[in-house]
């Protein structure tokens, strides 16, 4: 690619830094943890298994228990906070109200759970098509 003059631009490529490391969260003991790789871990604390939510997550204070409320309902919903690159895992609720909101509007539209919850616009939940769910068991097309 040439810019003004014919001199060449280079295009950056995102740098963000990749070893740092997922967070593995136990919600029974509010604790998350920084750990390279996407292997099964437990818990040292209760030795439960740890999720795997993502390098992006923001992890409530352990006192902060509408945090934990949101963040164990997005978890259990299969909602993490991977990407994959700069731009971030996307719009995520922060707050009970928000939750509601959408777990509200999936039902009531058949909308995926986890979709509605990662929708920033109550409004478009139910308004994109998602793909029809297969029977367990069904074989693909």
């Amino acid at each position: 690619m040439s810019g003004r003059g014919g001199t060449a631009i280079l295009a950056r490529m995102c740098i963000r830094p990749t070893a740092l490391g997922l967070h593995h969260v136990c919600l029974d003991c509010r604790v998350a943890f920084k750990h390279a790789g996407r292997r099964d871990r437990t818990c040292p604390n209760c030795a439960g298994g740890l999720i795997d939510a993502g390098n992006d997550l923001e992890v409530p204070r352990r006192g902060d228990e509408a945090g934990w409320r949101v963040l164990g309902v997005l978890l259990r919903a299969g909602v993490t906070f991977h990407s994959s690159c700069c731009g971030g895992p996307g719009w995520r609720p922060r707050t009970m109200g928000q939750v509601k909101e959408r777990l509200a509007a999936a039902e009531r539209t058949g909308t995926p759970i986890a979709e509605a919850l990662t929708t920033a616009d109550t409004d478009e939940i139910g308004r994109r098509p998602h793909p029809a769910r297969r029977p367990v068991g069904a074989a693909p097309r």
